[in-house]
């Protein structure tokens, strides 16, 4: 929920007005009625004894002392409600937001998340997931850990994952239709697709195929899915074969769930990258150097594959 600002009186008055140049959507905006807006207006122009804003057939006009008073007024404002943010930053407990996608989140973040918090008790971390790739910093996130190539991010970008995918699994299936030797014997199975996959992002089935150097036609036969979760969880159920990205698919290779069925492809300009806003705090930059860490450990799932 966004923190209530501080109440300012006629200053969010009159900022709104040279914002929306309309009383009735100021009046919307504050909550008040229309009349009470020109009231106020009117007792702000007496104070400053020269008209302010000049009604028209349909909104209001600043006149020219409303534009220098509106030009005061907003750039108070502005430094104001980033006095009262920092302060109550001071005042809230240590936290960091991570901004990533649902697959990420899921399979590689969360189950790291709580070392961490062992290591670092007092302070929160916040996990923000949404299937979006784009990063455009509004202060929403203090870390981001998004997929895609170095260019998309930035010389500072770091990367936590190199793309490295396989076709994937259950035992079951692979007992039941393998064994697959060639990226031929792939394409005539069950595939189960993430919907939106785009070779530009990441790899999708036919881009897969494509690089193994084998062409293949839709397939009614095909599971298609909008989350990677699901993808995940039609392999787990025998449905047919999915794609396996390192880093995602580790853990449930180690267990057992999960089986590689075929060699990986691999893209070392693309993966998972972490960004980090220039401006940042001693906690954010501590938990920011764990993943790294993290990310550098040996992967052991994904060098187990089936004979």
């Amino acid at each position: 929920m966004a923190e209530r600002p501080l109440d300012l009186g006629w200053l969010r008055l009159f900022d709104a007005i040279g914002r929306h140049k309309n009383l009735t959507r100021v009046a919307e905006e504050l909550r008040l009625s229309q009349p009470a807006v020109s009231y106020q207006l009117r007792r702000i122009e007496e104070s400053v004894g020269a008209p302010l804003v000049e009604r028209l057939h349909r909104g209001a006009a600043l006149t020219r002392e409303g534009l220098l008073l509106h030009g005061a007024v907003a750039e108070a404002l502005s430094g104001i409600d980033e006095a009262v943010r920092q302060i109550r930053k001071r005042g809230r407990q240590a936290s960091v937001r991570i901004h990533t996608d649902f697959g990420f989140a899921s399979y590689w973040l969360m189950p790291r998340i709580s070392a961490f918090r062992r290591l670092e008790p007092d302070v929160e971390v916040h996990i923000l997931a949404s299937q979006s790739i784009k990063i455009a910093d509004t202060g929403e996130a203090d870390l981001y850990i998004l997929f895609g190539q170095r260019d998309t991010f930035g010389a500072g970008a770091v990367q936590l994952i190199e793309e490295s995918v396989r076709a994937v699994c259950s035992p079951g299936y692979l007992n039941k239709a393998g064994p697959f030797a060639t990226a031929s014997d792939l394409a005539r199975q069950r595939l189960i697709h993430l919907e939106g996959d785009d070779d530009e992002r990441w790899f999708s089935w036919q881009g897969f195929l494509k690089g193994a150097g084998v062409v293949r036609q839709p397939d009614s036969g095909d599971l298609s899915f909008n989350a990677y979760h699901l993808v995940l969880q039609a392999a787990l159920g025998d449905e047919g074969l999915a794609l396996g990205w390192a880093g995602l698919v580790d853990d449930l290779l180690k267990a057992g769930l999960l089986t590689v069925a075929g060699p990986a492809q691999i893209r070392p300009d693309r993966g998972y990258w972490l960004v980090q806003p220039a401006s940042r705090e001693p906690h954010v930059d501590k938990l920011a150097a764990w993943l790294i860490a993290e990310s550098r450990q040996p992967p052991q799932a994904m060098t187990k594959e089936k004979a």
